[in-house]
């Protein structure tokens, strides 16, 4: 296009425009205010406005570094939600797995302190279930049966021995009876079976060993016709009317676990049951491989519900009392810091780094940065953030320039 193409075009559209045209009116003809008073007052009211700020849509003002300000309407848009910073009881609940074990302190052993073979066995199978007294196998010794004759041969000596008129020889006597006495109590023959023999005066010819508690039988490693030596394993017997639990502790968690606290356990096998518990124990070592510290819980087990070997859910409740409280939807975490978008009021946000302790359900403990009754946002707060952020790059920008 050539150059009195542009003259004319230019010449057109001064003419066009509404300000052109009242610039001709002369005054005292109706004329507006002076052109130039008003021009110097729209010039005062642009001062310190930004392109941004005169945005007929979403229109975003800065007043302070980092907080910025969101019309009513903006906030509808991109969906803003609020929360709010107060003190309530908080729980912080443990989610691990667990498995089932025996009770170490009801487990058994049932050995004989003499040797001898076995005549007749009572309990012939592993995992039968026996009580306390009920007699497991006989036992035939001659060790046993010798001994025997020699407590009824020392009654009756001390017997004869009474009516003599020297006291050692009296005194003798009850020493010899004592003695046998003393041996067959600790072959665990008991006072019953030593008053049986001395009113019938006939030894007897086996040993009966009764179970020492009530339980199941873990392992038998005895047969019927064996040679037993003393102090031979001949059962292994486990009470399981109370079980422990093995639960794995991560690393990140174990602070937050005390002996006596209660666990609630769920299984499979039982669904819609729950089995309390509580810790009392924490071992002292932790797992290289998983990071976890094994925590010990002790359960009451009067229906043999709870088998040693089962899996199960574990969930741990630790209250941590009353403490300053951020819904966890406000948190930005930029993985250096953390941050929430605080509504100041008239429309104005200010992101603001705060300091979290633990996580409890859906809100975290706040230790420093927010107090109590303040406002936060829950939703669209990364947005906030974010053109908080841009504002206050796009200022450092213009101060360097």
């Amino acid at each position: 296009m050539n150059r009195p193409a542009w003259t004319i075009l230019l010449v057109l559209a001064m003419l066009a425009h509404p300000a052109y045209g009242q610039n001709q009116h002369p005054a005292g003809h109706g004329a507006s205010p002076a052109p130039a008073a008003k021009k110097a007052d729209d010039l005062d009211d642009l001062k310190g406005l930004t392109m941004e700020s005169i945005q007929k849509e979403g229109k975003v003002q800065e007043i302070t570094p980092g907080t910025v300000q969101i019309s009513p309407e903006r906030q509808q848009l991109i969906g803003v939600r609020f929360g709010t910073v107060e003190k309530r009881a908080l729980q912080k609940v443990i989610r691990t797995v667990g498995r089932i074990d025996y009770d170490e302190k009801r487990i058994g052993i049932v050995s004989p302190k003499i040797s001898g073979w076995i005549e007749d066995l009572y309990v012939d199978f592993t995992g039968r279930f026996v009580r306390k007294g009920e007699p497991l196998l006989t036992l035939y010794s001659p060790e046993l049966v010798s001994t025997q004759e020699e407590y009824l041969l020392a009654l009756k000596a001390r017997k004869d021995w009474s009516k003599s008129p020297f006291a050692e020889v009296s005194e003798g006597g009850n020493l010899l009876a004592e003695s046998a006495r003393r041996r067959l109590k600790l072959w665990d023959i008991n006072e019953a079976q030593i008053q049986a023999l001395e009113e019938s005066r006939e030894p007897k010819k086996t040993l009966t060993l009764y179970s020492p508690f009530t339980g199941h039988v873990l392992e038998k490693m005895v047969n019927q016709g064996q040679f037993v030596d003393a102090g031979m394993s001949l059962f292994k017997i486990a009470d399981l009317s109370v079980v422990w639990l093995i639960a794995d502790i991560y690393e990140s968690e174990l602070p937050a676990i005390r002996v006596g606290q209660q666990a609630a356990v769920q299984m499979s096998y039982y669904p819609g049951e729950t089995f309390t518990g509580k810790a009392i124990y924490i071992y002292p070592y932790m797992d290289a491989q998983t990071r976890t510290a094994k925590v010990r819980y002790e359960f009451a087990n009067p229906h043999g519900k709870l088998k040693p070997e089962m899996f199960a859910n574990v969930e741990i409740t630790v209250r941590l009392g009353d403490k300053l409280a951020v819904p966890e939807g406000a948190v930005i975490d930029t993985g250096v810091r953390k941050v929430v978008v605080v509504d100041r009021g008239s429309g104005y946000f200010e992101p603001r780094e705060v300091r979290l302790g633990v996580k409890a359900g859906d809100v975290f403990e706040v230790l420093d940065g927010l107090k109590a009754g303040e406002r936060v946002v829950t939703s669209a707060n990364f947005l906030i953030d974010s053109e908080s952020k841009l504002k206050e790059a796009v200022g450092g920008m213009g101060h360097q320039h």
